[in-house]
């Protein structure tokens, strides 16, 4: 297999795995996402393989003249300017599946971790030195209603489970599946109606100019008043200035969020990080976690190995999950 490649944002053992299936291939290893080298230019680089951590645009792609791939190891792509890709004929693969079971345990983490008080508790104990659950009580997941923004692979999945804790679920879909509906018995409702009814709001869909601020100031005021909301998809799906509205009004009672708005500046840039991602970081009945719902050994094994078929097809112009 002959391609010269750029790797970014990999983990050391990484780079034995690839090669080891891309054998052949010119393959060069960064440790850091393609932002933190700025001076990197390839004239004869084919493809680049990237996380999400690397915003591509007309600039990066300027200095890769000969690029014909990029491979992201994600679900999601906009982190790239499908317009650039798509007039330089640049074409952009993605890993579709990679475990929906993943990112539903982690949302049922999130809210097992706020209905229970977890990490209160835990600081509770390793702060005072105190065993007691005064100020740690918490609330059942059973009878409560759960509203699925979203209902693809991973929300059908967080539907499945929340069965197993006794959950009546509202669905929301801008294409809804009936059948869905009926096997896993759940009612498709419309956003206002699932944002005043559920109790706890869990977000699974993809960032698109659709779903820019799906939650805004302008409908957050009508979530169900003490609700909980859970996010694992992308940052901006929700509006952070309405969210911190929303906690200090009482209309949500807390967050968990695996995913912020300027996640890219607390990666590079603590310094910049905005009053507003201050605040929910702060909050006491706000959960961060630094974008890692995907991040189990099973599923990292399955994006590497979709994303060496998608390269290793393309090579060989037999295409697999090209979304532009």
């Amino acid at each position: 297999m002959l391609m010269k490649i750029h790797y970014f944002t990999g983990e050391p053992w990484e780079e034995a795995y690839v090669r080891e299936k891309l054998q052949g291939a010119d393959i060069t290893f960064h440790t850091g996402a393609l932002s933190t080298y700025p001076d990197l230019t390839d004239p004869e680089a084919e493809a680049l393989c990237t996380f999400i951590d690397s915003p591509i645009g007309e600039a990066e792609m300027g200095r890769f003249p000969a690029l014909k791939l990029i491979a992201t190891r994600s679900t999601g792509y906009d982190h790239i300017n499908l317009a650039v890709t798509k007039a330089r004929g640049v074409a952009v693969a993605n890993v579709p599946f990679y475990g929906e079971n993943t990112v539903a345990e982690f949302a049922f983490a999130l809210l097992l971790a706020l209905s229970r008080r977890i990490i209160d508790a835990d600081e509770s104990v390793r702060e005072s030195g105190a065993f007691s659950p005064v100020g740690l009580r918490g609330f059942d997941l059973d009878g409560k209603t759960l509203g699925v923004v979203g209902t693809g692979h991973i929300g059908a999945h967080v539907i499945r489970m929340s069965k197993g804790f006794g959950m009546k679920v509202l669905g929301f879909d801008a294409f809804p599946n009936q059948d869905l509906s009926h096997t896993l018995n759940f009612s498709y409702v419309s956003l206002p109606e699932l944002l005043a009814q559920s109790d706890i709001i869990t977000l699974h869909v993809p960032y698109n100019k659709d779903t820019h601020h799906l939650i805004n100031k302008e409908n957050i005021g009508t979530i169900k008043k003490g609700a909980y909301l859970i996010n694992t998809a992308r940052g901006a799906v929700v509006e952070t200035d309405a969210l911190v509205a929303a906690l200090k009004s009482g209309t949500l009672a807390g967050a968990g969020l695996d995913v912020l708005e300027e996640e890219q500046n607390l990666q590079d840039k603590k310094s910049e990080i905005s009053a507003e991602n201050h605040y929910l970081i702060d909050h006491p009945r706000v959960i961060v976690t630094p974008h890692c719902a995907f991040n189990t050994t099973e599923a990292v094994e399955r994006i590497l190995n979709t994303t060496i078929e998608n390269i290793r097809g393309f090579a060989t112009d037999s295409l697999t999950n090209i979304v532009s």
